[in-house]
């Protein structure tokens, strides 16, 4: 894992989106295809604007996963990441294949087994990350499940996390916000052969600060990161102003 702290979200974005298109120009050039995880929030905004502007890209030659999505809530919902992705990243560059979350699927947990055997087959290239507040990875949060090794996994939203995503302007209100959903687990995001992640602001300072200096812990999900070989996590002087220097 390597922090990468840049004095704006804007130049901390442009530098990320930079080395999210060189992996994936190199998986295209070496494989003849790269495939990558794509996450949603608002750290992801600057740095999707970034990469789909790429004229080097072929996105015909890459496949996105999905990183999450809430249980029961329908895709045209302004809070639905399949309506965050479409909007920001699938209907402006096409990728080749795209695998999304059936957040309203009938049977989720067969639909958590649709997942796994496409995502079973494939060497993720990729995966763009956020933290949550509460150092949630994907929508893993603490205490995350650190041992299951099935890639996609019903989870439980605590507290912390649904009212984040209501600060955030994403719901109204609190009982807005589903309690479920559909989440990559750990194990599965740190199966990606690159990681880029990213987290802006003073509200994220102080998880910031847990996750990336103290011991691994599944009370600090996004810490596992610190495991990873090549995890560059990219922040602005504000999310990074607890850290020691």
């Amino acid at each position: 894992m390597e922090l990468k702290i840049f004095k704006t979200k804007k130049e901390a974005s442009l530098a990320a989106s930079k080395t999210a298109a060189l992996i994936l120009k190199k998986a295209i050039k070496s494989k003849g295809q790269a495939n990558f995880i794509a996450a949603t929030g608002k750290s992801q905004f600057e740095f999707l604007k970034n990469l789909i502007k790429d004229p080097r890209i072929d996105w015909r030659k890459t496949t996105m996963f999905h990183l999450d999505e809430y249980l029961r809530l329908s895709a045209t919902h302004q809070a639905s990441f399949r309506h965050y992705l479409k909007e920001r990243l699938i209907d402006q560059v096409h990728p080749g294949k795209v695998h999304l979350i059936k957040g309203t699927a009938k049977n989720p947990q067969q639909e958590c087994q649709r997942l796994n055997k496409l995502i079973a087959k494939k060497e993720i290239d990729v995966a763009f990350l956020g933290v949550g507040e509460n150092g949630h990875l994907a929508f893993n949060d603490p205490p995350a499940d650190f041992v299951t090794k099935e890639p996609f996994i019903m989870v439980k939203l605590n507290e912390t996390n649904r009212q984040q995503q209501v600060k955030e302007g994403w719901f109204a209100k609190i009982s807005d916000v589903p309690k479920q959903a559909i989440s990559m687990s750990i194990k599965q995001i740190m199966k990606s052969e690159n990681i880029i992640c990213l987290a802006f602001g003073e509200r994220k300072s102080k998880i910031v600060r847990d996750c990336f200096t103290k011991k691994v812990s599944n009370l600090y999900p996004a810490s596992i990161l610190q495991k990873h070989p090549k995890a560059d996590i990219y922040l602005d002087k504000e999310a990074a102003a607890l850290l020691k220097k």
